[in-house]
This record gives structure tokens, C-alpha cells and sequence, in this order.
């Protein structure tokens, strides 16, 4: 009888411990499903940067946590390179992107991206006591300081004669031109407007017209469209009950 109610014992542990285990499984799916990866560079303010107490924050940020609040997930964030983004979107170590992010031709052709979230410029910035720059055609053999895959970078490097320097953060490219190792800064309007009001020496000023209007997207790889459906249903709805527009004042100031 011993020896029976042994045995019995054992099969009924082993079969708790099955069950229990089953149900951790299920579990860890089903929670596993509700959480967003989302990765971006966070040295582009005011859309991603990391404040004084070193968390991430920015009008981007705001964003994805209210579209991934309004599809019921939670975010798990990542800080990249901007240029290791895409490959970490397709590799799979991220969900999505949302990083100040132009919406290309050449991206399509490795992403899939959302219905447009913000339209944004590239602004030429010299500093406030050149009298050389007062617009693209000025830029001819001059030295341009640009963020690493922003769309100034690449207009920068369609001007004749112009030596461009890439740097990974906004900041970087304005310190250069601070210090007079550029004779400008080619960056999105937003980044250049945050800079300069945050500028102590008040030391830049913005030169000609703004270029190259380009919408920023949601990016996730180009087979997730069940993902895409639910982000831009999530956006839609942030739109028509007001949340999108109090995401933009507390960034811009004005919708």
C-alpha cells in the first residue's frame, strides 16, 4: 500500500506540476502579446531625449505610450543609434519605431509605415553674425554640421561642393557650429526651435526658408500589417478626442 500510494503521489505531483505549468505558459503569452516594443534615438528633443533625471521623455514618447494606452498594450522602450533602428525593427528586436522618422520612398522599400503623425521642415541654422548664409544657395563649399540620418543630412549632401559632418546627436552638430567648425546646421525645425530657445548665448539664428516639408510615420516591418491596422486606428482615435492635439501643445505650444 506503501508503495502504491507512492507512486499515486508521485503521478498526481507530476500531473499539479504539468497543469501549473500549462497555465504559466498561457500566461506568459497572453502578457507577452500586450506589451509594444518600441525603439527610437533619443538625442532628436523635442520629440525623444533624455531629461535631467535621465528618463526618456518628448513628444514622440507621449505619443506611442497614449496609441499603445488606447490598444490596451503596455511599451517597452529602447534608445538606439538612429541608423540601427530599421535593422533592429527587421531583425526583430523591436516592434516598432517612432523617432521623428520621414516618411521616404527608399524606407518603404523596408518598412511599413503608419498614416502621417506630424509634418516638419529642414531648417538651415548659422550662427547669428553670419552675413554669408541666407539660404541654400548660400551653402556651396561650406562646412555643414547634420544629425546622422535626418533628412538634412541628406539634402546637405545634394549641395555642390559642401563638406558635411554627421554626427550622432542634434547637440553635437550645434556645438560644432558653435565653435565654429561648421559654417551651418541642416535639422528638422522643431529640433533647431527647441535648441535655440534652451541656447543661453542666444547664438543662432535661422536662415531662409524652410526646405523640404516631409511627414513623419510609425514604422513596423512591412509583413505586421495586423500591428499598422491597430496603431492607426489608436492614432485616429487620439485625433478625434482632442488627446492628440494636448499631446502637441505641452510640446509646441499651439496646435
Amino acid at each position: 500500500m506503501k508503495a502504491k500510494w507512492g507512486s499515486l503521489l508521485v503521478m498526481m505531483v507530476c500531473c499539479l506540476a504539468l497543469l501549473v505549468g500549462c497555465g504559466g505558459e498561457s500566461a506568459s503569452t497572453s502578457s507577452s502579446d500586450k506589451v509594444l516594443r518600441v525603439g527610437a534615438e533619443t538625442t532628436f528633443p523635442p520629440f525623444e531625449f533624455a531629461d535631467d533625471k535621465g528618463n526618456y521623455a518628448g513628444f514622440d514618447l507621449d505619443l506611442i505610450h497614449a496609441i499603445a494606452d488606447e490598444m490596451g498594450y503596455k511599451v517597452e522602450f529602447k534608445s538606439m543609434g538612429f541608423d540601427a533602428l530599421i535593422p533592429a525593427l527587421n531583425s526583430g528586436q523591436i516592434d516598432t519605431i517612432i523617432s521623428a522618422m520621414s516618411i521616404t520612398d527608399e524606407r518603404k522599400q523596408t518598412v511599413l509605415f503608419s498614416e502621417p503623425y506630424y509634418r516638419s521642415g529642414v531648417a538651415i541654422v548659422v550662427r547669428k553674425d553670419n552675413q554669408d548664409i541666407a539660404g541654400k544657395a548660400d551653402l556651396e563649399g561650406k562646412t555643414i554640421a547634420c544629425q546622422i540620418g535626418n533628412t538634412g543630412s541628406m539634402l546637405a549632401e545634394e549641395i555642390a561642393d559642401t563638406k558635411v559632418i554627421n554626427f550622432d546627436g542634434a547637440n553635437q552638430a550645434f556645438l560644432q557650429l558653435k565653435n565654429g567648425g561648421a559654417d551651418a546646421v541642416m535639422i528638422d525645425l522643431p529640433v533647431a526651435q527647441d535648441y535655440m530657445k534652451k541656447d543661453a548665448d542666444n547664438s543662432f539664428k535661422v536662415a531662409g526658408d524652410v526646405l523640404e516639408a516631409e511627414d513623419y510615420g510609425i514604422a513596423v516591418t512591412k509583413n505586421n500589417t495586423e500591428l499598422m491596422d491597430k496603431i492607426n486606428a489608436a492614432l485616429k482615435t487620439l485625433k478625434d478626442n482632442g488627446k492628440y492635439d494636448e499631446i502637441y501643445k505641452k510640446w509646441f505650444g499651439e496646435a
